[in-house]
């Protein structure tokens, strides 16, 4: 009779194998399509504005819809991922808004663009949550924060990509062209993600999935080991998953990185939808606009991963907070840099490193929270109410500007959300420390 040992001892007592490197890998592209199909529209806008002859308060809803597909894409596929497994849900959520991305392409006018996009981020907020629940899964304890951020550098990548090339292809292709390639690369990704990436291991555990299954992915993670073990998950529960997020002890802090979600997300959403339009009123070409804008996903992406050391270091909340406090300063120098270029850039790209950076971070934070029972209603609905406030910071824009509004006071007000952010990560952590409410991660979730 094979000796019996839990899902996480398992995986914490091994070597980082290949197929956890695969693992890391295929979800850093598929967070990297991910975002550049969700910065895209921020890129493109003005040249759909120009060919369209739209106002800037036309936009919103363009902005808006495809966030709105994002938060209903939470909504709906982290439940399923609970139910049915990550990877089937990635999987589909990957092929979903490859397609309805292509499908933009034919779109003749506004109204056909708008209702295309909600289909796109319907997609999107099902992939994302699912990939940064799949590859904590498969993380050791004591790397999982800078794994997971290090995964969802894909993310930022993809987006200050999406930055870089959509500046070359509007010359030659125009906005279409942007569109094509981000529904392309989905779909390309899909049979690869369908061959070589496996199923939780710990959810098939906890599902009781056919033993044959279990023993081939351990098998792959530890290819040099005799008898296995009999691995076992003590998670289960029979509420549903949605309701586990409002029962003790994990309530307090799901309102808690609910806040933080929100106004983080808001501050990343203006930017990343309405700078490259705020630059262009002022002046700089679209080719310049996207490069700077370009800035605060650089920022962002080197954040994350130096914020990801940090977190398993020094604990998560005291690390998020300082950092998201920080970010309210930069955001206040990009108000206050009087058009000066490199100190715009520069402050752009502390805004990013901060802001952007710390969002990564709280995907970990929020993955590391929950039990294996409710991992992805979490994460998932953890990103649908940032996706608000996504949805509030992508209109908001189009409402500050229409009241004439200059850029660097709008860019002032978002230091307002970056100290709300902090406080709310700063309070998770004395809940921790108070009760223990972290299930997966307690010392490191403080």
């Amino acid at each position: 009779m094979r000796a019996s040992m839990d899902v996480q001892r398992f995986i914490d007592a091994l070597p980082f194998s290949r197929l956890q490197r695969r693992i890391l890998w295929l979800c850093f592209l598929v967070v990297a399509v991910d975002g550049f199909d969700t910065a895209a529209i921020g890129f493109i806008a003005p040249a759909i504005r120009e060919e369209w002859h739209l106002t800037a308060a036309a936009l919103a809803p363009l902005f808006g819809a495809g966030l709105f597909g994002l938060m209903a894409g939470a909504l709906l596929f982290g439940p399923l991922a609970d139910r049915f497994g990550r990877k089937t849900i990635l999987v589909l959520s990957v092929g979903f808004f490859g397609l309805a991305s292509l499908a933009s392409t034919a779109a003749p006018d506004l109204t056909w663009l708008i209702a295309l996009r909600f289909l796109t981020g319907l997609g999107l907020g099902g992939a994302m949550p699912n990939a940064i629940t799949l590859t904590s899964e498969y993380c050791p304890d004591t790397r999982r924060s800078s794994l997971v951020t290090l995964m969802f550098c894909g993310f930022t990548i993809g987006s200050a990509l999406g930055g870089l090339l959509s500046a070359q292809i509007l010359t030659s292709f125009g906005w279409r062209g942007v569109l094509f390639l981000g529904g392309v690369l989905p779909l390309l990704l899909v049979p690869v993600l369908l061959r070589s990436l496996p199923e939780s291991l710990r959810f098939m555990v906890l599902k009781r999935r056919p033993q044959a299954d279990i023993d081939a992915v351990v098998a792959q993670l530890a290819p040099q080991q005799g008898e296995q073990p009999q691995l076992t998950a003590h998670e289960a529960s029979e509420q549903a998953p949605v309701r586990e997020l409002f029962r003790p002890p994990f309530a307090v802090g799901t309102v808690l990185l609910w806040v933080s979600f929100f106004m983080s997300l808001l501050i990343i959403y203006l930017i990343s939808s309405w700078l490259p339009t705020l630059l262009h009123n002022t002046g700089a070409s679209l080719s310049r606009a996207s490069w700077i804008t370009a800035t605060f996903q650089i920022g962002g992406t080197i954040g994350a991963i130096l914020l990801g050391r940090l977190m398993d270091r020094f604990g998560s909340s005291r690390t998020l907070a300082i950092t998201y406090v920080i970010g309210a300063v930069f955001v206040s120098l990009c108000g206050i840099s009087g058009g000066q270029l490199w100190l715009l850039v520069l402050a752009v790209f502390g805004v990013g490193f901060c802001v952007s950076g710390s969002q990564v971070g709280a995907n970990a934070l929020a993955a590391a929270f929950y039990p294996t029972s409710n991992r992805a209603t979490g994460v998932s609905y953890a990103n649908a109410v940032g996706r608000c406030g996504s949805v509030l910071g992508s209109l908001s824009g189009g409402w500050l500007m229409a009241m004439q509004l200059d850029m660097g006071v709008i860019l002032s007000l978002l230091a307002i959300p970056a100290l709300i952010a902090a406080a709310a990560i700063s309070q998770l952590g004395r809940v921790n420390r108070q009760t223990g409410a972290s299930t997966a991660q307690p010392e490191r979730a403080s």
